[in-house]
């Protein structure tokens, strides 16, 4: 069995659809227990980036809209205010546990760009020595690219690769890779380790994610295969329950385990 192990720096990317409940409103008691894991984990002495989704969602809650908007700017203005509320509540639930949070809004171009790719880079050394929790999020009221390309699932997977993480957890409203659909085959079996992803693996990823993020499988396969290039094992799990991520730290099985190439 492929565990995790000796852990000293993690990106944790957290969906939308984990954040939010159905009716597009936050999710507090989730996002409540995911930083008080989170702030137990940097207690421990492990460096943790937190890589969010959630601004549109929650912009959508706050703004009254009775849905996700259908345009971009719609969107982009959703974000705007959602971003606020989320880094609001981010900021109120890590204090509780004396961390102080850093927010980083990028766009793709940070990374492309040579040299805002050292900036960026310099900017997480820092904040790891100052002891400050990173939470990052794509500058969506100026970018499109996570709006069309998808959840933030590939952002995690390039934040990891930046800050040279020893592992990449994604939490979603899934459980991991399966064999089949395990909405429509009841003898589908959760498939705890993915050596390298091949087209057979690809073939099981399905479609789109739910209805209030815009990722799924196929983007946490990009992801995972992102981090596996440079050789950070990707584990994605359900994140209704934040505190499993104990059950990793601890060296238990949890979720699909996507290894990094070594």
């Amino acid at each position: 069995m492929a565990v995790l192990k000796n852990l000293k720096r993690i990106v944790v990317k957290v969906g939308t659809s984990t954040l939010t409940y159905e009716t597009g409103k936050t999710n507090i008691r989730r996002m409540a227990k995911l930083a008080s894991v989170l702030s137990d984990l940097v207690n421990s002495g492990i460096e943790v980036v937190l890589v969010t989704s959630g601004a549109i969602g929650v912009g959508v809650g706050k703004l009254g809209l009775k849905e996700r908007p259908q345009d971009t700017p719609g969107r982009q203005a959703a974000a705007a205010v959602g971003q606020c509320e989320l880094m609001f509540m981010y900021d109120k639930f890590f204090s509780e546990y004396g961390h102080t949070i850093a927010q980083l809004l990028v766009t793709r171009s940070d990374f492309e760009d040579k040299e805002r790719r050292e900036n960026l880079s310099n900017t997480f050394k820092r904040l790891f020595e100052y002891g400050a929790v990173p939470i990052v999020n794509e500058n969506d009221s100026v970018a499109v690219e996570e709006i069309v390309y998808g959840d933030n699932d590939s952002l995690s997977a390039t934040v990891a690769a930046l800050v040279d993480a020893d592992a990449l957890i994604i939490l979603s409203d899934i459980d991991g890779l399966f064999s089949s659909d395990p909405h429509t085959d009841p003898d589908a079996r959760l498939i705890p380790v993915v050596d390298e992803i091949d087209e057979r693996i690809i073939a099981l990823a399905g479609g789109a994610g739910s209805k209030r993020g815009t990722g799924g499988m196929v983007t946490k396969l990009k992801a995972a295969q992102i981090a596996a290039e440079h050789s950070i094992d990707t584990v994605v799990m359900n994140g209704s329950h934040p505190q499993d991520i104990y059950k990793l730290i601890e060296g238990r099985q949890t979720g699909t385990i996507f290894k990094g190439r070594k």
